[in-house]
């Protein structure tokens, strides 16, 4: 397939046209509005999953398979917050603060973006290996971390409580989740996979789908916030998923990854974090501008990848592999 057709079947795919549905309805004036309990219910359904899925299919797999991929994850993770760290400091300009506020954003992952890129991968009927959750897992902390070091040594004179800061990135939500998930799927195996498919595995789709339409209200919400944000931050944002797609392409294939494993690292790499990221930000950078880290990877990087971001890097992928 072309990158074209590609794109096509990932736009016309029922979770992709409920998020721009989503985002037509803030337009609209829709009074359109999933409760709050109902959206925390569906995320914790959807990340246990995914999470317990993966598991099922490590139970299979040896060690020595998987700390190669381990370590590329934790290398693309520290890398890629040092180059946006850069690129915002040195060539858009942006205060320490904001450069390590979207360095943070940029290197973290989204765990949405990584399930709709699962999706696609299986619909597409492209295999990719079954730790993938575990190397999503563990690409969350490392970019906060560097960050926050980043804007302690180039901008801040007030300490920060490290302590604090690891566990609520540990324990953050998304993160707890897909690790419970892993592991209970990892100590039950096959078995445990078979009983509970009628619950996690069968209804996934159809739950993403009405996720998506959350998250195309919520987008939309923050595409309003456009016209705060300037040329250069939206510019930054439509760029450098394309080059971090890339990093992710050229460690998978030093890791040995599959294509279905390179693209899901293309997208890790590309993807930017709006769960786990905001909440330690807000809270050990409250001087950093939520306009531009809020609006750069909600409003502008997570519709991008969304739409054509995965289905692209599955092209260069295919190009290259």
């Amino acid at each position: 397939m072309t990158s074209l057709d590609l794109v096509a079947s990932n736009l016309l795919s029922p979770p992709i046209l409920a998020f721009a549905f989503g985002i037509l309805a803030v337009f609209v004036k829709s009074d359109l509005k999933v409760p709050d309990p109902l959206y925390q219910g569906i995320t914790i359904y959807l990340l246990f999953s995914i999470g317990f899925k993966g598991g099922s299919s490590l139970s299979d797999e040896r060690i020595s398979d998987v700390i190669a991929p381990l370590l590329g994850a934790v290398g693309i993770a520290s890398l890629i917050p040092l180059l946006t760290f850069f690129v915002c400091r040195v060539i858009l300009r942006f205060a320490v603060r904001d450069a390590a506020a979207l360095a943070a954003h940029y290197g973290s992952v989204s765990a949405v973006t990584f399930i709709a890129t699962l999706v696609f991968l299986e619909q597409n009927s492209i295999k990719y290996e079954s730790y993938v959750t575990a190397l999503m897992a563990i690409m969350e902390i490392p970019a906060i971390v560097i960050a926050l070091l980043l804007a302690q040594v180039f901008g801040r004179k007030r300490k920060i409580k490290w302590n604090d800061i690891l566990h609520e990135v540990g324990t953050n939500r998304s993160v707890f989740l897909l690790i419970a998930g892993l592991v209970t799927g990892a100590l039950t195996g096959k078995d445990g996979l078979e009983k509970m498919s009628p619950f996690l595995i069968d209804p996934f789709y159809g739950v993403l789908t009405f996720f998506l339409l959350e998250m195309g209200l919520v987008a939309g919400e923050k595409l309003k916030d456009l016209r705060l944000a300037g040329v250069r931050l939206i510019v930054f944002a439509l760029t450098m998923p394309l080059v971090q797609a890339w990093i992710g392409i050229w460690m998978a294939s030093l890791v040995g990854l599959s294509q279905g494993g390179a693209v899901v690292f293309a997208v890790l790499a590309a993807s930017a974090s709006y769960i786990a990221a905001p909440a330690v930000i807000r809270n050990s950078l409250p001087e950093a501008n939520p306009a531009f880290y809020v609006t750069a990877s909600l409003a502008i990087t997570f519709p991008f990848n969304l739409t054509v971001g995965i289905p692209l890097y599955a092209y260069w992928v295919d190009l290259v592999w």
